[in-house]
């Protein structure tokens, strides 16, 4: 049954075929400015080494962190991959505050499910399981957001309790409860991105 875990190198086979799958969809482009993309442009042709995928992997551990590096305008964000024994499925990305951008258009929350897993419920799926782990760090409720052409991440954030706000540029944003005290925590981290943003 497929389970939120922490990166890990035991993943490592099918990670590799999950990244050529994303590839081969034209990802890790120049104007792909997703996790996966930037991944993808960094590591490709080197993560095959073990020793560099463990490095990697300790990376993406560590953004979780506040005092970790990280490029200008990144938050600390906690990624979680979603397997199925030793089978990587896809990720999903738990940013831990938002900025101004991610307030209009990035959210909270950012996953991809490799092309061989989709359509069977996995991204629905994962969502869910990862609401326990966001509540956790404190983000009640969680802007998910979705391009407006994107139906089937639309119908995920709707089937996991996503509440329509309204639609910035081609973004359309979502809040989703994980506790009991979801309007008031969404005026705070309004409040929060504004004044980073000042």
């Amino acid at each position: 049954m497929p389970e939120l875990i922490a990166p890990a190198v035991r993943v490592h086979a099918s990670f590799l075929e999950a990244m050529k799958e994303f590839e081969a969809e034209g990802r890790g482009a120049a104007d792909d400015n997703s996790m996966v993309g930037r991944d993808i442009r960094t590591h490709r042709g080197r993560w095959e080494d073990p020793e560099v995928f463990a490095a990697y992997v300790e990376r993406v551990r560590a953004d979780a962190e506040e005092d970790s590096p990280r490029p200008d305008g990144h938050v600390p964000c906690t990624t979680l991959w979603w397997v199925e024994g030793d089978t990587y499925l896809g990720r999903i990305a738990i940013r831990h505050r938002l900025n101004g951008f991610l307030l209009d258009y990035g959210g909270h929350i950012g996953y991809d499910v490799r092309a061989s897993a989709r359509r069977r419920g996995h991204a629905t799926a994962m969502l869910r399981a990862a609401l326990p782990v966001v509540r956790s760090l404190g983000i009640d409720p969680v802007l998910v957001t979705c391009d407006d052409t994107n139906t089937a991440s639309r119908r995920v954030i709707e089937k996991c309790g996503g509440v329509f706000e309204d639609r910035r540029g081609k973004k359309l944003r979502y809040w989703i409860a994980t506790g009991p005290s979801a309007p008031q925590a969404r005026e705070a981290g309004r409040e929060e991105a504004g004044a980073a943003g000042e």
